[in-house]
Protein backbone atom coordinates (compact mmCIF):
# COMPACT_ATOMS: atom_id res chain seq x y z
CA UNK A 1 0.00 0.00 0.00
CA UNK A 2 2.73 2.55 0.59
CA UNK A 3 5.04 1.39 -1.91
CA UNK A 4 1.97 2.22 -4.19
CA UNK A 5 1.30 5.47 -2.81
CA UNK A 6 5.03 6.74 -3.08
CA UNK A 7 4.86 4.73 -6.32
CA UNK A 8 1.57 6.78 -7.97
CA UNK A 9 3.38 10.11 -5.97
CA UNK A 10 6.22 9.76 -8.04
CA UNK A 11 4.25 10.21 -11.27
CA UNK A 12 2.59 13.12 -10.68
CA UNK A 13 5.98 15.11 -9.83
CA UNK A 14 7.83 17.57 -12.05
CA UNK A 15 10.73 18.30 -12.79
CA UNK A 16 13.07 21.61 -14.29
CA UNK A 17 16.34 22.48 -15.22
CA UNK A 18 16.89 25.51 -13.52
CA UNK A 19 18.94 28.37 -15.18
CA UNK A 20 22.58 27.86 -12.86
CA UNK A 21 21.77 24.08 -14.36
CA UNK A 22 20.70 22.18 -11.22
CA UNK A 23 17.35 19.77 -11.12
CA UNK A 24 14.51 20.68 -9.62
CA UNK A 25 11.55 18.88 -8.62
CA UNK A 26 8.18 18.90 -6.79
CA UNK A 27 4.89 16.54 -5.94
CA UNK A 28 1.88 18.85 -6.90
CA UNK A 29 -0.28 18.66 -3.60
CA UNK A 30 2.51 17.37 -1.56
CA UNK A 31 3.58 21.10 0.33
CA UNK A 32 7.25 20.87 1.00
CA UNK A 33 8.03 18.06 -1.33
CA UNK A 34 10.67 19.28 -2.98
CA UNK A 35 14.75 18.38 -4.27
CA UNK A 36 17.29 20.67 -6.30
CA UNK A 37 20.30 18.44 -7.04
CA UNK A 38 22.96 18.54 -9.26
CA UNK A 39 21.86 15.70 -11.67
CA UNK A 40 18.26 14.49 -12.68
CA UNK A 41 18.85 11.24 -11.37
CA UNK A 42 19.98 12.45 -8.42
CA UNK A 43 17.34 14.88 -8.09
CA UNK A 44 14.73 11.45 -8.31
CA UNK A 45 16.26 10.21 -5.67
CA UNK A 46 16.03 12.86 -3.24
CA UNK A 47 12.60 13.96 -4.18
CA UNK A 48 11.66 10.35 -3.13
CA UNK A 49 13.58 10.55 0.13
CA UNK A 50 11.98 13.66 0.94
CA UNK A 51 8.29 12.23 0.07
CA UNK A 52 9.04 9.08 2.50
CA UNK A 53 10.10 11.11 5.45
CA UNK A 54 7.28 13.41 4.77
CA UNK A 55 4.87 10.65 4.94
CA UNK A 56 6.24 9.46 8.49
CA UNK A 57 6.29 13.07 9.53
CA UNK A 58 2.68 13.41 8.68
CA UNK A 59 2.27 9.95 9.97
CA UNK A 60 3.84 11.08 13.52
CA UNK A 61 2.07 14.75 13.83
CA UNK A 62 -1.48 13.08 12.81
CA UNK A 63 -0.71 10.27 16.04
CA UNK A 64 0.12 12.98 18.43
CA UNK A 65 -3.04 15.10 16.94
CA UNK A 66 -5.10 12.37 17.91
CA UNK A 67 -3.45 11.31 21.08
CA UNK A 68 -1.37 8.52 19.97
CA UNK A 69 1.52 7.23 20.42
CA UNK A 70 4.70 9.39 19.34
CA UNK A 71 8.05 8.55 19.18
CA UNK A 72 10.92 7.35 16.90
CA UNK A 73 10.15 4.91 14.09
CA UNK A 74 10.81 1.57 15.70
CA UNK A 75 11.16 2.55 19.41
CA UNK A 76 8.17 2.21 22.02
CA UNK A 77 6.35 5.25 22.65
CA UNK A 78 6.37 6.29 26.70
CA UNK A 79 3.82 5.88 28.63
CA UNK A 80 1.20 8.40 29.45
Amino acid sequence: MLSRYISEAMKRARYKTLEDGTHFGRIPGLAGVWANEATAGGCRDVLQEVLEEWLVLARMIGKKKAGGPTGPVGTPARPT
